[in-house]
C-alpha cells in the first residue's frame, strides 16, 4: 500500500499543506489555530501518516535535533546529565542524540562530523579538554555550542558547570571541624577543568584553615575510575605519608578508597574517612554510606538544553554561562580521627 503523504493530510484536512507541515511540528503547531491543528493530526492519526524528519532536515536544513557528546556512558553521573537535557529538549519537538567517545579525540571527531552531515543543530558537550580544537573549530563554523560539566579558557563557548570551589571548600570544612590536619587529596586528572578546578580549591581551602598544603598527601588520577583511585591510596599507603582523612575527586576515586583500604584490612571511617565529589547513585548504599559532595546533575542537562536553545533561536545574542549551587550530604565514611 502507498504510504500517506503529507498532501494527503492537507486534502482530508482542508487546509494547505504548509498549514498541514506546521500543525505536525511541535516546533511550530503554536503558529497554527489549535482547532486547526487539532483536526491536521487526527486526520494524520487515521490516514496512518508519519512525518519524515529526514526529508525535512534535507529540505530545511534543520533536524529539530542536537547532539550530546558523552565521554563515558559508564559514569553514573552522565545519565541524569542526559536526561536533563532530553527533558527540555522534547516539549519544544527537539530531540538529542547521544555519543559516547571514550574520552578519544578521534571517536569524538569522527562522531562530532557524523552528526553534523545530518544537520544537527547544534551540540551539547559533557566532554571537554581544557586545549581543544574541536571546540573552536565548532564555534568558528557557527554551530551553537554549550560545554555542560566542563569549563575552557574561552569564554566565547557557553557552559553549565556545578559550584565546585564551594563543594571543596565545604568538604575541608566538614573534615576540619571534625578535627582532622592531614587531609589527603586524590586529583582528576589535569587536562579537564573539574579534575584542575577542584585541587586549586582543595589548595586554597588548605590555606583558609591554616593548614599545610603538603605535595606529599597529593596524587593526581590518569582517570576518574575506581581503579585509579584504588592506585592512588595504594600508593599514599605504600608511601607512609601521615593522613587520616581523604578528599577524592569524584565519587569513583572514593570507591577505588574503599577497595584500597579493604585490601589493607582498613577500615573507613575508624582509620580513614573519606569524602567523595558528585553523589552519584547508590552511594547511599555502600558500606560506610559515602560523604560526598552533591552535584545537581540533572539539573546541569536541563540548564545546558535551555542555553542550547537560545543559542539555536538567538545567534547573535552574547554567549552567557551558568555556575549551580552544590550541597554536602554527611554519611557514615566521616569521623573525628582516631586520638
Amino acid at each position: 500500500m502507498r504510504q500517506p503523504t503529507l498532501q494527503d493530510v492537507a486534502d482530508n484536512a482542508q487546509v494547505h499543506r504548509a498549514t498541514a507541515s506546521r500543525a505536525l511540528n511541535p516546533a511550530t503547531r503554536h503558529l497554527v489555530n489549535a482547532e486547526t491543528a487539532d483536526r491536521v493530526e487526527r486526520v494524520a492519526r487515521s490516514l496512518g501518516y508519519r512525518p519524515n524528519p529526514i526529508a525535512r532536515s534535507l529540505k530545511t536544513s534543520r533536524s529539530a535535533s542536537i547532539g550530546l557528546v558523552i565521554p563515558d556512558l559508564t559514569n553514573p553521573l552522565f545519565p541524569p546529565i542526559a536526561r536533563g537535557v532530553e527533558d527540555v529538549l522534547r516539549p519544544v519537538g527537539y530531540s538529542a542524540w547521544i555519543v559516547n567517545t571514550d574520552n578519544d579525540p578521534a571517536r569524538e571527531a569522527d562522531a562530532v562530523e557524523s552528526m553534523r552531515v545530518r544537520n544537527v543543530e547544534g551540540f551539547v558537550f559533557a566532554t571537554a579538554r581544557l586545549e581543544h580544537p574541536l571546540l573552536d573549530e565548532l564555534t568558528a563554523a557557527g554551530s551553537p555550542v554549550v560545554l555542560v560539566n566542563r569549563r575552557i579558557a574561552t569564554a566565547a563557548i557557553p557552559s553549565v558547570t556545578a559550584d565546585d570551589a564551594t563543594g571543596v571548600a565545604l568538604a575541608v570544612r566538614h573534615l576540619v571541624e571534625l578535627g582532622h590536619q592531614r587531609i589527603a587529596h586524590l586529583a582528576g586528572p589535569q587536562d579537564l577543568s573539574t579534575g584542575r578546578g577542584r585541587l586549586r580549591a582543595f589548595r586554597q581551602a588548605l590555606q583558609d584553615h591554616g593548614l599545610p598544603d603538603d605535595p606529599e598527601r597529593l596524587i593526581v588520577c590518569t582517570s576518574w575510575t575506581e581503579s585509579a583511585g584504588a592506585a592512588a591510596l595504594t600508593a599514599l599507603l605504600d608511601s607512609d605519608v601521615d593522613f587520616t582523612a581523604v578528599l577524592a575527586g569524584n565519587d569513583l576515586l572514593a570507591l577505588g578508597c574503599y577497595d584500597a583500604l579493604a585490601a589493607r584490612g582498613l577500615r573507613c571511617p575508624d582509620d580513614v574517612s573519606v569524602v567523595g565529589f558528585n553523589d552519584t547513585p547508590f552511594m547511599d548504599k555502600l558500606s560506610p554510606p559515602l560523604t560526598t559532595v552533591r552535584i545537581p546533575h540533572y539539573e546541569l542537562g536541563a540548564e545546558a538544553a535551555r542555553l542550547l536553545l537560545t543559542e539555536i533561536q538567538e545567534p547573535d545574542r552574547h554567549p552567557r554561562s551558568v555556575l549551580l549551587p552544590l550541597t554536602l550530604v554527611v554519611r557514615g565514611s566521616t569521623a573525628p580521627p582516631r586520638p
